[in-house]
């Protein structure tokens, strides 16, 4: 009777698995975090989780805030770093101005050029933030002497005295406006030149051209078009074989010396095909032929003594019967 007997169930622990930290959430997101010390940016959830932002102006802001001052954040210079096209990048970048995440303004530097000033914050900006006072100036409000200010003295009227004239008090200067931050306008783009249409399109010559542009990736996998790419790009490639370019010739000229990495195939091929376009084939009719060169024959004489032919432009005797006939005369001692 006097050995305990454990019969009631054990208590639970304190917490619930929702509520516990050191319990396994069961769906969801699941953070590992590891303290950085060196090499971090603090994003605000603000930015972060944004609703009215795209990801591509969420990512780009992140970018942009990790960067040490002085970096360039021009739109050619995003559009070498990431793969997104350079449309994408102009309206996130838009976005985020929007948002107040971005401020970028044109400045007249003092040689006379014009550059692109570009401020990023941390914090979407509403309104101009006032500069926090410094210790210092914290320390001369405490330290100095609070003194009343001096109270208008009332002028005293006396019943003999004529009554005292208030004198008007001077009407503040009105501060000036805030400046207006306006944009400055952006140069319209120039369009691409278009492709080259072939003047006799058919069908065989659509279906090579095609042919052509997908046997790229074989010989430069960096080359690999898509569907839409290709059927974009054919009619430049039918021009090429309409005017008598063997499809050797253009794959050749297609994935010669190629960049690396070749970070838009499509854009770089349309590039190629519209610099590197041959002429069309002259026709005969617009041949002329080569100058004939004129042949002086000389005709044929014979020789009056031993008859025999030789050719002269004058009758006469042969070169053998003129030794014989016409001895050269012997020197002069």
């Amino acid at each position: 009777m006097d050995t305990p007997q454990v019969i009631a169930p054990p208590c639970a622990q304190p917490g619930s698995p929702g509520t516990r930290p050191d319990v396994t959430p069961t769906s969801g997101v699941i953070h590992v975090n590891i303290r950085h010390t060196t090499g971090f940016t603090v994003i605000g959830n603000h930015l972060a989780q944004n609703r009215e932002l795209s990801l591509i102006a969420i990512g780009l802001a992140a970018h942009i805030q990790s960067l040490p001052a002085g970096a360039k954040v021009g739109i050619k210079v995003l559009t070498d770093r990431f793969p997104e096209s350079e449309a994408r990048i102009t309206t996130a970048l838009r976005e985020l101005e929007a948002a107040g995440y971005l401020d970028r303004s044109r400045v007249r530097l003092p040689d006379g050029r014009v550059v692109t000033r570009t401020t990023s914050y941390n914090h979407p900006r509403t309104t101009t933030p006032r500069p926090a006072p410094t210790p210092a100036a914290k320390l001369e409000e405490i330290q100095a002497p609070t003194t009343p200010e001096p109270t208008p003295k009332t002028a005293q009227t006396s019943p003999n005295s004529p009554t005292a004239t208030p004198r008007p008090e001077p009407t503040p200067a009105p501060s000036p406006p805030a400046p207006v931050h306006v944009p400055a306008p952006t140069a319209p783009r120039t369009p691409p030149p278009p492709l080259p249409q072939p003047l006799a399109p058919t069908t065989r010559l659509a279906q090579t051209a095609a042919a052509v542009l997908a046997d790229l990736r074989r010989h430069a996998p960096q080359l690999a078009l898509t569907e839409t790419h290709i059927k974009g790009l054919a009619p430049g490639i039918a021009t090429w074989l309409e005017r008598d370019t063997h499809p050797d010739t253009i794959r050749d000229a297609l994935t010669n010396d190629l960049p690396n990495p070749v970070k838009h195939p499509a854009k770089f091929v349309r590039h190629r095909i519209l610099t590197l376009l041959p002429p069309p084939l002259p026709s005969t009719a617009d041949l002329a032929p080569p100058p004939s060169r004129k042949v002086v024959v000389i005709p044929l004489q014979n020789c009056d003594t031993c008859d025999r032919a030789f050719r002269a432009t004058t009758p006469g005797h042969c070169r053998d019967c003129q030794t014989t006939t016409h001895p050269a005369p012997h020197p002069a001692v």
